[in-house]
């Protein structure tokens, strides 16, 4: 019998990044290597044309990109927050802005999304991260425990907020 698979959540922004990326190897990236290609195949011998043979290997890769993102795009599930984000609810859920403050007094500020969006320039932490599972269903003033290869940390939860990334200094 076989296993049923868990929905793999993503953001709509996420979903959307994804998609753009689709649109872009479809429309402009694999059109224009074709057309490099054509013109390198145009100068003769196949063999011996490193422009064809990157051409057709640079070709191979985008349509390789190409079949995983669309298998990704089937397989996730866009989430929209949950309702009760709307009513000012204090629970860390999927797609919310989580303020914590570390044991030094630091204040941080994280996203919890899907695992195909993790953005540690931007403080999007995966669901399936250590950070991600130690904030997800946490409400505010909770303390939370983060198991970390260079040691445990320890964070207090300041805020949860759904919508535009909040300032540090709130």
């Amino acid at each position: 019998m076989a296993k049923a698979r868990l929905p793999v959540f993503i953001t709509p922004e996420g979903y959307q990044k994804l998609k753009s990326e689709v649109d872009y190897l479809w429309k402009e990236e694999r059109p224009r290597v074709t057309r490099e290609v054509e013109a390198a195949a145009a100068l003769g011998d196949r063999s011996e044309n490193a422009e064809y043979q990157y051409g057709k290997r640079r070709l191979r890769e985008i349509d390789r990109r190409l079949r995983f993102l669309s298998d990704r795009l089937d397989a996730v599930q866009v989430m929209h927050p949950p309702a009760q984000a709307a009513a000012g609810t204090d629970k860390a859920g999927f797609g919310a802005w989580v303020t914590v403050e570390d044991e030094d007094g630091e204040r941080h500020c994280y996203r919890l999304v899907g695992p195909d969006e993790p953005d540690p320039d931007r403080g999007h932490v995966s669901v399936e991260s250590p950070m991600g599972r130690a904030l997800l269903g946490k409400h505010v003033d909770d303390e939370v425990e983060v198991r970390r290869p260079r040691g445990d940390a320890y964070f207090t939860i300041l805020r949860v907020s759904y919508g535009e990334r909040p300032s540090l200094d709130d």
